[in-house]
């Protein structure tokens, strides 16, 4: 089987993105691995940065996993926060979809409330205050 999984980047806030998703989806992290943890860096990590998220990674369900990590210019990378991510949640029950999209909701911006679409009997989008777009459905089987 063939899956999709969702990485999402973050200047310094992975940790607490990720115990925010961990408080919406429930779960326990696969790994959590800190760039104080890598064997032998090819470059110096800054002090400030040891204690940050090399990769860390949440399972959704059986087929999916949302992994993360910690960027930043000082270790080599330029990162543009919300850089045209959407994550897309479906679910067969709409108490659940209302439970997520609500969770999600809790300190970010709602761009669309979750409601009956054409395509949909419940479809929302919002970002999380982690400035991280979801399109969260509701489609019955």
């Amino acid at each position: 089987m063939t899956t999709i999984n969702c990485y999402l980047n973050f200047e310094g806030t992975c940790e607490a993105a990720f115990n925010f998703y961990k408080s919406v989806f429930g779960g326990e992290f696969m790994y959590v691995g800190r760039y104080k943890d890598m064997p032998s860096p090819e470059h110096p990590i800054p002090d400030a940065w040891k204690d940050k998220i090399m990769h860390m990674s949440l399972p959704i369900s059986k087929e999916v996993v949302l992994m993360g990590s910690d960027m930043s210019e000082e270790l080599g990378y330029k990162l543009t926060v919300g850089d045209n991510i959407s994550l897309s949640v479906s679910t067969d029950k709409e108490d659940e979809a209302k439970r997520i999209f609500n969770g999600l909701a809790e300190g970010g911006t709602i761009t669309m409330p979750l409601e009956k679409t054409f395509w949909a009997p419940l479809f929302g989008m919002l970002t999380d205050k982690f400035g991280i777009n979801w399109l969260v459905s509701f489609e019955q089987s």
